[in-house]
């Protein structure tokens, strides 16, 4: 494979899309914890940023590619927005490399941030990989995926010195659950036929659509108890899902949609908190 094809195929197994998925909760959690403008500009944290920006995507979905590679055999959406795994020496040379590139916001932020760092890579790399494999045991697989909002605690506690509210951390961990259960629900028959079970399978399309209602409800309570207008914010996702649900729209197109829905939802927590820092 030449350089330039593995560049661009490296780049969409990162799930250009879905970066600030990792990234995103990051700049959140410096909103909130900054008490002054200048803590928003914490060298340390920009420099984490930088790495689950992009090396952390090819890490987690270069580890799961891998893992699942005779499985996406089967699977559509990988002819489409996504890429099937291409077993290449250098492909796998630089997915191991971005794992330990994982060293670098260790040595970049306070040690109160480290355990959410290492949860991070412990799930991202036990999601998809032997002995644990989480992704293919039922509600163990969405509970790991509380792994998406680790990289914004772990940036909350670098500013603030301190622990990010444990309801926020909730209500954040089910928002990733009720994430990662929707994405599944396109690859329900895939998976099925490739023999893998997940919350999706076990439920049923019917019952996931209500397991997502329930875990975007609790998130939003668990934000209304930090404060009634973060839960106001978060209520979008269980109105989201309900609306889908009772529509003809395809859950395989209305999946594409959440990219949007997450990035407005995080730019309207962030503005709001910069509103809150700048007027006091």
């Amino acid at each position: 494979m030449a350089a330039a094809g593995r560049l661009r195929y490296l780049l969409t197994l990162s799930r250009p899309r879905f970066w600030l998925y990792l990234a995103g909760p990051m700049l959140v959690g410096v909103a909130f914890a900054a008490e002054t403008v200048p803590e928003l500009y914490d060298p340390g944290v920009a420099v984490a940023v930088a790495y689950f920006l992009l090396p952390a995507n090819v890490y987690l979905y270069g580890v799961n590619d891998a893992f699942d590679a005779e499985i996406d055999e089967s699977n559509p959406k990988k002819e489409r927005k996504e890429a099937r795994w291409r077993d290449d020496g250098v492909v796998r040379a630089v997915v191991v490399a971005c794992g330990l590139l994982g060293a670098v916001p260790f040595a970049v932020l306070p040690s109160l941030a480290w355990p959410y760092l290492a949860g991070f890579l412990f799930l991202a790399t036990e999601y998809s990989a032997p002995p644990l494999r989480f992704k293919t045991t039922p509600f163990l697989d969405s509970l790991s995926n509380g792994l998406y909002i680790l990289p914004g605690a772990a940036a909350y506690a670098a500013v603030s010195g301190s622990h990010p509210p444990a309801a926020a951390l909730a209500g954040a961990w089910f928002w990733a659950m009720g994430m990662h259960t929707f994405s599944a629900i396109p690859d329900v028959e895939p998976d099925r036929a490739a023999g893998i079970r997940t919350t999706a399978t076990f439920l049923g399309e019917r019952r996931t659509y209500a397991y997502c209602f329930g875990c975007w409800a609790a998130a939003a309570v668990g934000f209304a108890l930090v404060d009634v207008r973060l839960g106001a914010v978060l209520s979008a996702y269980p109105v989201a899902v309900a609306a889908v649900f009772r529509s003809d729209v395809d859950v395989e197109r209305a999946y594409w949609w959440y990219p949007v829905l997450n990035t407005v939802v995080g730019a309207t927590l962030t503005l709001g908190a910069l509103w809150r820092l700048v007027n006091g």
